[in-house]
Parts: structure tokens; C-alpha cells; sequence
């Protein structure tokens, strides 16, 4: 009997040691997450120069940024509420007439940094929430972020008397609740679950766990959540592990105060944060699968609102939504975006956006969601066009022609056709664009007296122009010798980079033009559209052009 004492006595030593290592594998982690939020962040920054209107590169980047820890300067948020007033104003307060979402990103945006979404230049962004019919058109995301924005600054639900069927919150989660499925999930379509969009109805549910009928929802879709949870702590999809069912999971499990540890969410010792992690990228951000090569901006601004959800939970603060002890930044006139430098050429200036909302069917997906943002925000613009109303064409190269227009367009100079050329004709639609480009020094020739107006354009030949732009925007682009060694020196193909370039493409590196965490330079590889617009776009935030 003694001895059968004994062995339970040692087994329960035993099991209490494990638990405490779990704690301090738990404290560790905390730390990962720590470190994981201050990189991603000091990456967004240099990646999104100016933060714009959209679901990439703006209000969840924002969003991220102000309930995390990491210490932004006040110009940041003034960028982003700067380029909010000019979109505002250029679309006449209607930010869309079907996807009212957008009115509940913003508003969570402007929330998180304090600003007042009844009136953005005159407009009261929460009005159109008040218009149940239309809220909830696009599906069940509309009446979720509906009341995931409504009460992040536990706003009143705004009277809308244009609406057919004015809105309450208890419509909104009667919405919600109804359609929840057998499995106790949540979809925008069809009878199976969807992690997502489940962890979204839980985020939306979460300030109403005193109904009886919403906390027997709640307990029923985590259940669900939990048995579609994998082995290592994810979610999969066709063979396929995604990013953004853990960021939204996470971010649900926070809104409902439940811990990270929770053993209904920890497969195999694995926990979501511990799955999210994987797909990290010191440096880079979070790819969108783990068996991707490179890293994703959508996924790299959902998993950091999602590990900043963690660590507010870790401190005791509040959830990532309950934004009352949101941050306030300064209204000083002096920090306006598209102002430009010191220094910059008195004849350019800032674009106004004119094609509010504008985009392209064909720049959805991993591949070309990382320049997704520079398209539209060059499109609005007027900067650049698509092929069609719907296509953008971002794998098509680029002409020295075309090349000319966007740079001359973007920079506000007038386009004046000159006689130097005798390839470019007066009467086609470029010469008054690479005269003018030619004269403030952007472009030359390819022979004194020759432009090859239809020839594409080098990677290494768009750094150059590029680098030629910045300077006439007010930008120092000189370099020393050994600083652009060292730039250059990282990328195997370095050598491959002619000496009339190389400054110019080091530039481009350091002032994060180029990517620095692209594998190669390509030097002498024709450079796509999607590219082009990227590289235009960061030159134009580097230059407080946006």
C-alpha cells in the first residue's frame, strides 16, 4: 500500500513539473510574440509608406498598429487620416453601395486612433449602419462587422432615415444567430463551416454572452472551431494550411477572454499561436500557407492585430475591439500627407484621387495581392490604367512610353512634347509625356537623337528613372561606394548590375523602393506592370506624394 502511495506521490511530482514547464514554455512564448509584433511593425512602416482606404495597406494595418505596444510616430496615423479625408470627400461620403463593410473597417480604423467617424469632412460614416436592409446584403459579414465596429466605441446605432428598415443591434445578432448551422458553425455559403468566418461571428457575439441564446451559440461554435482545429494546432483547407483561420480565431478567443492555453484549442502541445508562428518571416511578415516561399501583406497585417490581440490579453487590457482606451494622435496641420519634401522641384504635386474604389479583377490572390495596394492607389489617381474597366494585366511588361506617362502623371508635371527624338512623333498620345519626362531630366534617350518609345523597361533602367524621380521630389539619392557594396552585396546576381545603375538600384534598396528580402536584384529582367506600380507608389509615400 506504501508503496503504492509512493508511486502516485512521485506521479504527481512528476505532473506537476510538467505543468510548470508549460508555464515557462508559455512565458517563452510571450516573449516570441513580443518580438514577433515589434519586427512585423517596424516592416509594415517601411513597407506602407502611406497608409490608404482598403482592406490591404490600410485600416487593418492601422488597426494593428494602434492597440499594439510598439511606440508610431503621430505622423503615421495623420498619413492614413489625411489620405481617409481626401478619399471621403472624393467619393461624396459614400465609400460603397454594397459591401458596407467598408463603412465598418473605417470606422474601427478611426476608433482605434482616436477620431471621430460622425464626421470625417463633414460626413457621418456611421449612418449608413443604420440601414439594416443594405448592411446585411453582402451576407453575413455585414451585420458581423457591423456590430464588431458599432461597438468598439460603443457608438449608438445611428438613425438612418433614408433606410427602407432601420437597424438595431439586436437585429444585427438575431441575424447572426440565425444563421448559424447544424455543425454550429458559421458560412458565407453552403452547410459546412467555415473556420473564418466563424471565428468572425464569435468576435461579433462576443458582447452579448449574458443572452441565454447567444452564449448557447457561442458554446456551440467553438465546439465546431475546435473540432476543425488540425493536429498541429491550424486549420486546413484542401491539403492546404491558411494563415488567416488562426488570426481570426485568435482574435475570437480574445473577444471572449478565453486564454490561449485553452485546452480545447491546444492539439498535440500545439496552440494557434503557436501554429501562427510558423508562418513568420523575421524581417518579411507571415506568409499566407506554410508551404509558400514568400510573404503576404493581407496575411502580415491579420496576424499582427492577431498576436497584438494576444499580447493585450497577456497584459490585462483590453480586447483588440473594446477600443475605450483607444490611443488620440494630433490634429497639427503640419503632419497633412501628399505635402511633399523640402526641396522638391516647385512643379510637382500630389495627386487627388478621382476613381475612388477602383480595382482590377485580375490582382486578387497570393501572387499579386503584394502589389495590390500601388495598383489601386495609382489607379485612383489617374496614374496608371487598367487594360479594360475589370483588367489591370500585372504580369504585362512596361514600355518606355508607358513608363514616361505614369512618371509624369504621378509627379503632377505638365506634359509638353519636345523635338529631340525622332522615334517619337508629335502626334502620338506620348510625346507630350516623354517630352516633359525628358526635360526634367527623368528619361534619356537610348542614343542622342533615339527613344525607343516601344522597347520594355529593365528592372535596373527603372531604379535609374526612378532614382532620377525621387531627386527632382526632394529626396538625397547619392550614395558612397561602399554603402551601395553593401546594399548590393546581398543578392547573389549583384555583379550582374551595370555600373551605370548600381547607385540608383541601391537607392532603391535603402529607401525602400526595391524589397530588400527579394531573393534576386534581376537587373537586366523586363519589370511587369504590377511591379512598376509598386516601385512608383513606395517612391511617391518616401516622398509624402500620397
Amino acid at each position: 500500500m506504501k508503496k503504492k502511495l509512493s508511486f502516485i506521490l512521485c506521479a504527481l511530482i512528476i505532473s506537476l513539473l510538467i505543468m510548470g514547464n508549460t508555464v515557462t514554455s508559455l512565458a517563452a512564448t510571450e516573449a516570441n510574440i513580443n518580438a514577433a509584433i515589434n519586427d512585423t511593425a517596424t516592416y509594415i512602416q517601411k513597407t506602407i509608406k502611406s497608409p490608404q482606404v482598403g482592406t490591404i495597406g490600410g485600416e487593418w494595418l492601422i488597426i494593428g498598429l494602434a492597440r499594439s505596444g510598439y511606440e508610431v510616430d503621430a505622423s503615421y496615423y495623420q498619413a492614413y487620416y489625411s489620405n481617409l479625408e481626401k478619399y471621403v470627400k472624393a467619393c461624396d461620403g459614400v465609400l460603397s453601395t454594397k459591401k458596407y463593410t467598408d463603412y465598418s473597417r473605417v470606422i474601427l480604423a478611426l476608433t482605434a486612433i482616436g477620431k471621430d467617424p460622425t464626421d470625417v469632412t463633414g460626413y457621418n460614416l456611421l449612418t449608413p449602419l443604420g440601414d439594416y436592409d443594405k448592411t446585411i446584403w453582402q451576407g453575413i459579414n455585414g451585420p458581423i462587422y457591423a456590430l464588431i465596429a458599432l461597438d468598439s466605441g460603443n457608438y449608438m446605432v445611428p438613425v438612418n432615415t433614408s433606410a427602407k428598415t432601420q437597424s438595431t443591434r439586436d437585429m444585427y445578432v438575431n441575424k447572426i444567430l440565425s444563421c448559424q448551422l447544424a455543425d454550429g458553425g458559421f458560412a458565407q455559403s453552403g452547410t459546412s463551416a467555415d473556420p473564418d468566418i466563424t471565428a468572425m461571428a464569435l468576435q461579433a457575439l462576443s458582447k452579448y454572452q449574458d443572452k441565454a441564446d447567444v452564449a448557447k451559440a457561442i458554446d456551440k461554435a467553438l465546439t465546431c472551431l475546435s473540432n476543425l482545429q488540425n493536429n498541429e494546432g491550424g486549420f486546413t483547407d484542401n491539403g492546404s494550411s491558411y494563415l488567416e483561420s488562426l488570426s481570426q480565431t485568435i482574435v475570437a478567443l480574445g473577444e471572449l477572454g478565453i486564454p490561449m492555453d485553452d485546452n480545447r484549442f491546444v492539439k498535440n502541445g500545439n496552440s494557434l499561436v503557436d501554429n501562427l508562428l510558423k508562418y513568420y518571416v523575421k524581417g518579411s511578415g507571415f506568409k499566407h500557407t506554410l508551404d509558400s516561399s514568400v510573404c503576404d501583406q493581407m496575411s502580415t497585417e491579420q496576424a499582427l492585430y492577431a498576436l497584438v490581440s494576444v499580447q493585450r490579453n497577456i497584459n490585462g487590457e483590453n480586447s483588440l475591439y473594446d477600443m475605450s482606451d483607444a490611443i488620440s494622435i494630433s490634429d497639427d496641420a503640419d503632419l497633412k500627407a501628399g505635402d511633399g519634401l523640402e526641396g522638391k522641384n516647385a512643379d510637382i504635386k500630389s495627386q487627388p484621387i478621382i476613381n475612388p474604389g477602383i480595382s482590377f479583377s485580375d490582382i486578387v490572390g497570393e501572387k499579386f495581392e503584394v502589389n495590390k495596394t500601388a495598383i489601386e492607389g495609382l489607379a485612383e489617381r489617374g496614374i496608371i490604367n487598367g487594360y479594360s474597366n475589370d483588367t489591370f494585366c500585372p504580369d504585362k511588361t512596361m514600355t518606355r512610353a508607358e513608363f514616361a506617362a505614369i512618371v509624369v502623371r504621378a509627379l503632377g508635371l505638365t506634359p509638353k512634347a519636345n523635338t529631340i527624338f525622332s522615334d517619337v512623333a508629335n502626334s502620338s498620345w506620348y510625346a507630350p509625356y516623354v517630352g516633359a519626362a525628358n526635360s526634367y531630366g527623368i528619361v534619356k534617350g537610348i542614343t542622342t537623337n533615339a527613344f525607343n518609345p516601344n522597347g520594355t523597361i529593365t528592372r535596373q533602367e527603372a531604379a535609374v528613372m526612378l532614382a532620377r524621380a525621387a531627386k527632382l521630389c526632394g529626396m538625397d539619392t547619392s550614395m558612397t561606394t561602399s554603402a551601395i557594396r553593401d546594399l548590393l552585396a546581398q543578392f547573389d546576381d549583384y555583379v550582374q548590375v551595370s555600373n551605370w545603375a548600381q547607385e540608383s538600384m541601391a537607392f532603391c534598396y535603402k529607401e525602400n523602393i526595391l524589397n530588400q528580402s527579394d531573393l534576386e536584384i534581376l537587373p537586366s529582367a523586363a519589370i511587369t506592370r504590377g511591379e512598376i506600380a509598386q516601385m512608383l507608389f513606395n517612391m511617391l509615400g518616401e516622398a509624402n506624394l500620397l
